[in-house]
């Protein structure tokens, strides 16, 4: 496979000697480097960093890649040397859990400065010297199942001052050579790292504790042998109880600037950042006393207030203080619109508060809407914003509670990469993620894994999204005519046909699948044993993919065979198709389910065409989409959710030229999404992420539609 290697010259990973296998461990690496001199940063981690220089904000990183194996981010720094000596700091996080956003891999940082071909400061050589960043809580909760660690911190006077101060007094820790593996390039764009403020403070209230335990938990909370984190007595931090025993009282609707938001004790302020961005925190903090400083967020305001544990998550950063003023940058980017700041045991003060968009480069996108419609636009930039926000070192489902690059999503969203900029390198780089390393650690011969970089301790995948690799992969290769990575995944998508080919019945149908087998958000869910025919429609698109990328005639064959027995056995009476057959006595009998999203992966999938059942294709067209429910027809087909199945609705309008519909089905679907977060969700309420990256797809449509430009 063509990997792009990269050699660092002197620089070697190296962590805090004993401590790179702690769970939730951070370390600052901080070099001197002069002033007056261009200079360049390549790093790579383990796991997460942020890069600073005299404290300022340049990065974070670096791009997640395979097992074993490292990305490698470059940045340019010439501009951020306004000294005559500058401190150049990366404060990295050893994580060392299991999760879906980070691998569970030894901590370290491999990194070095160079000027002119000079190497200034390398790891494991000489320039860098290490500190433990004990302001930052080691023992706290997870963030959520699908993430690691939430942020807690414990400031006190000359907090953070080895990362600015060349002269620092604070002590080093010594650090020791950690194994690695292989570097390669970034070979992506790299984010803007705007700058967003919010727009308003708009409520203020006070906050009572109650001594009930009423605090949120839930799987995240509890350590097992296969899921890692510190159990509820080791926690030195538990901010999700903390801010459960939360009452907020006297709340006041108010409209002032955020650009100083000072707080009495025992009160709270809201604040609107206008649109649902993703980023890092930055502020300056002043407390008056001792006390306590949290920061609550989330995407959507539920009955009018701010609920931070809505995903299943605790989206909180608790500060503690001592007296003082303090600025923190935050390790790692959160998605919202909405924050509530809570000052408890102390008056504050915050200043300068803001977002760093973590986010595709709006500089690499060539595009502008080019319709007359407002509403349209409005769901233009939504779109735009939710493909940037999840399109960063991998194809994100969301940048909020899980930040994992899922399969399925990405086939949408590699579309609208495409879209954009022309071309597919963040799609290359995920790709290829899935085929660099030997196998996958806790899951079947040939399976690949429903999400990655991520680890599954607990066995379980979706073996339906194992397909839609294969048919990402066949659009990809049309898009980018790269026969070479095509070419490389061979052996893997075979091995993945060996694995599907166990499950084949005397039907040639796959029954009883194993793991999570998933469709949608929908009771689509829930008929999916012991034969389901969506799976097998799937099924028979990825041989169809296999045959034309291979030239494999054979799996042509099966494919069309497999597509007559489906319609032969999963077509009903009624015109529709049955989701699924159970096994009884010995033969399979159609369970009488039928729902919305099976006829669509029925037309998406070929086993149905306008032309062989040209009444069920008018009933979808002309009387199905998001009003059916109001208009009270065909309740008995359970209604598709959006994920997939409206998404793969709109794309049949599009594909087979029903205009007029597809722009009236988009502003349906997107408009109120757009019109209350300024992104599109996971679902068609607010039970889920409100910014996931297949739901920037409707840019896709948009350009089919001629309502957008190509610069």
């Amino acid at each position: 496979m063509r990997i792009n290697d990269y050699k660092f010259r002197t620089a070697v990973p190296v962590w805090e000697a004993g401590t790179s296998k702690m769970m939730n461990r951070t370390i600052s690496f901080c070099a001197n480097i002069k002033g007056g001199q261009k200079a360049t940063v390549a790093a790579a981690a383990s796991c997460s960093f942020i890069l600073l220089v005299n404290g300022e904000f340049v990065a974070h990183g670096p791009a997640r890649c395979a097992h074993g194996h490292f990305r490698v981010d470059e940045y340019d720094i010439t501009s951020y040397l306004t000294k005559a000596v500058n401190r150049v700091t990366f404060r990295v996080v050893g994580y060392n859990v299991n999760s879906f956003s980070y691998l569970n891999q030894p901590s370290f940082l491999c990194a070095e400065i160079t000027s002119n071909g000079d190497i200034l400061a390398a790891t494991g050589a000489n320039g860098f010297t290490c500190y433990g960043t004990d302001e930052r809580i080691i023992k706290t909760q997870r963030y959520s199942f699908q993430r690691t660690f939430t942020e807690s911190y414990q400031l006190a006077p000359g907090a953070f001052d080895y990362e600015i101060n060349a002269d620092t007094k604070a002590a080093a820790v010594s650090t020791e050579l950690v194994t690695a593996g292989r570097f390669i390039c970034r070979d992506m764009p790299y984010s803007d790292n705007e700058v967003l403020l919010p727009e308003k403070v708009f409520r203020r209230g006070g906050v009572t504790y109650s001594d009930k335990e009423k605090y949120y938990k839930d799987r995240a909370h509890v350590a097992t042998d296969i899921f890692f984190t510190y159990s509820e007595s080791e926690l030195e931090c538990a901010s999700h109880i903390e801010t459960g025993k939360f009452d907020y009282t006297a709340p006041q609707c108010v409209n002032e600037q955020s650009d100083v938001i000072s707080l009495d004790d025992d009160s709270y302020a809201d604040v609107d950042m206008g649109v649902n961005y993703t980023g890092l925190y930055d502020l300056t903090v002043e407390a008056e006393s001792e006390g306590t400083l949290y920061i609550l967020f989330d995407e959507i305001l539920c009955d009018g207030n701010v609920n931070h544990f809505r995903m299943s998550s605790s989206a909180v950063i608790t500060v503690r203080m001592k007296a003082g003023k303090y600025h923190l940058t935050c390790a790692e980017p959160y998605t919202l619109r909405y924050i509530r700041l809570v000052a408890k045991g102390t008056a504050v003060k915050i200043t300068g508060l803001k977002l760093y968009h973590i986010a595709f480069p709006q500089t690499a996108i060539n595009t502008k809407f080019i319709g007359n419609d407002d509403t349209m636009k409005l769901i233009y930039d939504s779109a735009v914003e939710t493909f940037r926000a999840n399109t960063v070192d991998i194809y994100m489902d969301c940048p909020s509670r899980e930040r994992a690059g899922w399969l399925c999503d990405s086939f949408f969203t590699s579309r609208v990469e495409y879209v954009l900029t022309n071309r597919s390198q963040v799609e290359r780089a995920f790709l290829e993620n899935f085929l660099l390393p030997d196998s996958f650690e806790f899951l079947p011969e040939g399976m690949l894994p429903m999400c990655y970089p991520s680890d599954h301790n607990d066995h379980v995948f979706i073996p339906n999204w194992a397909m839609w690799y294969v048919v990402e992969l066949g659009e990809y290769l049309k898009r980018t005519g790269d026969a070479e990575l095509v070419a490389n995944a061979k052996k893997r998508v075979y091995a993945l046909y060996s694995y599907f080919k166990k499950f084949e019945n005397e039907y040639g149908l796959l029954e009883k699948l194993e793991s999570w087998v998933f469709l949608e958000w929908s009771k689509s869910n829930e008929l999916v044993q012991d034969v389901s025919f969506p799976s097998n429609m799937l099924y028979c698109t990825m041989l169809d993919t296999m045959a034309e990328l291979y030239g494999d005639a054979a799996l042509k064959d099966k494919a069309d065979a497999l597509r007559d027995t489906i319609n032969k056995l999963a077509m009903t009476e009624s015109g529709f198709y049955c989701d699924n057959a159970i096994r009884r006595d010995g033969k399979l009998v159609l369970s009488g389910e039928r729902t919305e999203s099976c006829q669509y992966y029925a037309f998406f999938t070929g086993i149905a065409t306008p032309q062989t059942r040209p009444k069920l294709w008018n009933i979808l067209v002309h009387e199905f989409g998001y009003d059916r429910a109001e208009k009270g027809l065909y309740p008995e087909i359970w209604p598709a959710n959006a994920f997939i199945g409206n998404y793969l609705r709109l794309d049949l309008l599009c594909k087979h030229g029903f205009n007029e519909e597809l722009y009236d089905n988009i502003k349906g679907y997107f408009t109120y999404m757009a019109e209350r977060t300024g992104t599109l969700w996971e679902n068609i309420s607010i039970h889920g992420s409100c910014n996931h990256g297949f739901a920037s797809h409707v840019l896709y449509w948009m350009d089919k539609l001629g309502l957008i430009a190509h610069e």
